[in-house]
């Protein structure tokens, strides 16, 4: 992740939180919204955060294989293989 550019004082998001949400639906990345000066909250838009959650669960996937590995359990490639790509052909909710 880059720079953090889209940072927005609460007061804003109060006076015209339809064009933060406009904001959010035509580019993918957060805003930060600061109360008092400090960040508060990160808004993200409903499709980077269903990929978000998508990619987590992969990794999570992932890091449950390697323990398997590590414990010499497991299962064959082929299964495993029919399982990643059922998973990636779904793709984000």
């Amino acid at each position: 992740m880059g720079k953090l550019l889209n940072i927005l004082p609460i007061s804003d998001l109060r006076q015209d939180a339809a064009k933060i949400l406009k904001k959010l639906r035509d580019n993918p990345e957060p805003i930060i919204i600061t109360q008092r000066g400090r960040a508060a909250a990160v808004l993200v838009g409903v499709e980077a955060y269903e990929k978000s959650e998508h990619d987590k669960e992969i990794l999570r996937l992932l890091a449950m294989g390697d323990r398997e590995i590590e414990m010499s359990e497991g299962y064959d490639l082929d299964t495993v293989l029919a399982e990643a790509d059922l998973i990636l052909s779904q793709g984000p909710s």
